[in-house]
């Protein structure tokens, strides 16, 4: 079964790959077998992230549209908050994207973060990875940014594209040493509203003492994706990035920081919280209840 269904997604049949990604999601017994038969992959992933209300959907639709124009492939993972009541996907933002999900040339899957305390999905590492094994050219993952995610898409992303907008001042100064470190390129999107220009200005003095920790300086894109302003100045510099990405030390730090994390959830795996919860209640009342003693016998 795995042999062949993997088969089938590296010849680009678009079923084959959404059932592939069902089967990794929901850990169906044997998973593990397509994960591991996984060729190696030179196809790059574009990470979009940066907080709410920022527009990140509206320029994720835009950059598909430049894309898919210019004769490419493009697969979409949407990492969207979860519903509190069955841990599915709130599905809002996905509206925006509809005109794409009958193009041949545009494959977009929405994953719910489960609780995920990073904002990510908890098996984004092997969705993205499965993704690679398809014939896209590009794959580009959009998080919900909150969190730990503008870090976390770092660790998955060639190039990293942190989205703002000219308001969120006080929220960049906030989030500055985590998105200075992982942005490869800064969004000024909704960049027809007032004190744009001012913001640019600004986010490039703070930018300015970050340019030593990069190879190149980090460039800031004006844009208005409701309009598809910009989009095409942005693609052409996101593809120029691609190309320009590096083997470095910390590329290596990010695939140990995935080893640990798959190697911390494979030995998780039977730890259960709720059998964990009842387990405490039975032997808490009887006094003495010593935490660290308790998880010893583990």
């Amino acid at each position: 079964m795995w042999p062949e269904l993997l088969q089938q997604v590296q010849q680009g049949d678009i079923k084959s790959l959404a059932r592939s990604i069902s089967l990794v999601e929901n850990e169906h017994p044997g998973y593990e077998h397509i994960l591991q038969s996984l060729p190696a992959s030179s196809t790059k992933i574009i990470g979009i992230t940066g907080p709410p209300g920022a527009g990140k959907s509206t320029l994720v639709d835009a950059m598909m549209g430049a894309l898919v124009n210019s004769g490419k492939k493009v697969g979409v993972l949407c990492v969207d908050p979860s519903s509190p009541f069955n841990l599915g996907a709130v599905l809002g933002d996905r509206i925006r994207m509809s005109d794409w999900y009958t193009n041949p040339n545009v494959f977009i899957r929405s994953l719910a973060t489960r609780g995920s305390m990073g904002g990510l999905h908890p098996k984004i590492i092997e969705i993205s990875d499965l993704m690679k094994a398809f014939p896209f050219d590009h794959i580009i993952i959009e998080t919900v940014g909150v969190g730990q995610s503008e870090i976390e898409i770092a660790g998955l992303a060639d190039v990293t594209v942190v989205v703002v907008v000219p308001e969120a001042g006080d929220e960049v100064q906030t989030m500055k040493a985590g998105l200075m470190e992982i942005a490869d390129v800064f969004v000024v999107n909704k960049a027809d509203r007032p004190d744009a220009d001012l913001f640019v200005r600004n986010l490039r003095l703070m930018l300015a003492p970050a340019f030593s920790k990069h190879y190149h300086e980090v460039p800031v894109v004006k844009t208005v994706a409701s309009q598809k302003t910009g989009i095409e100045e942005l693609s052409a510099i996101i593809l120029n990035q691609l190309q320009k990405a590096h083997l470095t030390d910390k590329k290596f730090w990010l695939l140990a920081e995935r080893a640990f994390y798959l190697i911390e959830q494979k030995r998780m795996k039977g730890v259960d919280k709720l059998v964990l919860k009842k387990e405490i209640e039975l032997v808490y009342p009887k006094g003495n209840f010593n935490l660290y003693r308790f998880i010893a016998d583990k």
